[in-house]
């Protein structure tokens, strides 16, 4: 009786082997048509953001500290939503609803840790507005290459000390044999609700850790841009203010985009007890997905020399697409006469049948 009484305490407090992640409460039977965006989003966020990196790394022309910048945070864009959206969808597609208790602390770790970390580059990348815009002389010798790489380790050494505290924590709490998460990832709020435990310090870590990241880098972005606005209405023309104001317009945009879902989610978690299951589960996928499908794109459309950049490297793929292509109807028309040069004209082309070379000559 003894031994029974004690094996049943262990089960009771003894943390689960797996969590099965039930995805979106009450709309159970709209998942498949919910997971139509979210696969469409997800999709334009691994392309457009895989894109801005190969742009930014292979253009010499854009290896200047604001780009640089960008590259970090299309990085943290494409771990942020590759760390939740495919275990998304195998839920909303029914391929798999479970996570192991390791994997779902890891993957809390990684979604917080990028979260926290890409919070730091958008402060960072104020910095480098407000330096630009408020001190443009000392640009270069402000933001040298060490200084971005010392920014960029702070960023993840802060995102790590303020996240890992967080694992332990939860692996002591006992939780009483509860693996059923409404959710579709695990997050920190979301896995300290299944313990059968007085939460109350939980909500005061994860209160301090928002605080300490996204609530010091708002408050410092906000600085930064009433610094940068002083200094454009200052300006003498108006094509100056424009100039100005479009270089931060998509900055702002995408800083609004990235806090808003993420600061919704987080007060509705912890003082929202009347808001709708559903609408919470919602508000926590939007900040994983819209920022690094909308980044690309807001980034590309706005910034001059990132889609400059991107026309001319399509033109040089084309063209040498288009110069292999020649090549081989070059070999094709090939007479076989060695004292006779003929010329064929292939697609505007000029091509030396003697040598199988393309002439620099159009007509």
């Amino acid at each position: 009786m003894k031994s029974s009484a004690v094996s049943a305490s262990n089960d009771n407090t003894s943390t689960p082997a797996f969590f099965i992640l039930v995805g979106i409460p009450g709309l159970e039977d709209a998942h498949i048509w919910i997971s139509i965006p979210f696969c469409l989003m997800y999709i334009v966020a691994l392309l457009g953001n895989s894109l801005l990196i190969f742009i930014i790394v292979k253009e010499r022309s854009l290896h200047e500290p604001m780009y640089v910048f960008l590259c970090m945070l299309a990085v943290a864009d494409l771990l942020l939503s590759s760390s939740s959206v495919p275990k998304t969808l195998s839920i909303f597609w029914s391929i798999s609803k479970e996570i192991s208790f390791e994997g779902c602390l890891t993957q809390l770790f990684v979604i917080h840790f990028i979260f926290v970390a890409e919070s730091g580059i958008l402060a960072a990348m104020a910095f480098d507005r407000y330096v630009a815009i408020c001190n443009p002389l000392r640009y270069t010798a402000i933001l040298t290459r060490s200084v971005i790489g010392i920014i960029g380790a702070a960023a993840l050494v802060r995102s790590f000390c303020l996240i890992f505290p967080a694992i332990p924590i939860l692996k002591q709490l006992p939780y009483c044999g509860h693996n059923v998460m409404p959710h579709t990832y695990c997050e920190h709020m979301g896995v300290a609700r299944l313990a059968c435990a007085d939460i109350t310090f939980n909500i005061r870590c994860g209160i301090t850790i928002v605080f300490l990241s996204a609530g010091l880098d708002t408050i410092f972005i906000g600085v930064s841009y009433v610094l940068i606005l002083r200094t454009i209405a200052r300006l003498p023309s108006k094509e100056a203010h424009m100039k100005a104001l479009n270089t931060c317009g998509s900055h702002i945009f995408v800083i609004f985009m990235f806090y808003t879902p993420a600061y919704f989610s987080f007060l509705t978690h912890r003082f929202g007890h009347h808001v709708p299951k559903h609408l919470l589960i919602l508000l926590a996928n939007l900040y994983v997905i819209i920022p690094p499908t909308l980044n690309p794109i807001v980034y590309g459309v706005k910034t001059k020399q990132i889609w400059e950049c991107a026309i001319q490297m399509f033109v040089k793929t084309g063209s040498k697409i288009n110069w292999i292509f020649n090549k081989h109807k070059c070999k094709v028309l090939h007479s076989g006469q060695n004292n006779v040069r003929h010329k064929y004209r292939v697609e505007n082309i000029w091509l030396d049948t003697q040598y199988c070379r393309k002439w620099p000559r159009r007509i």
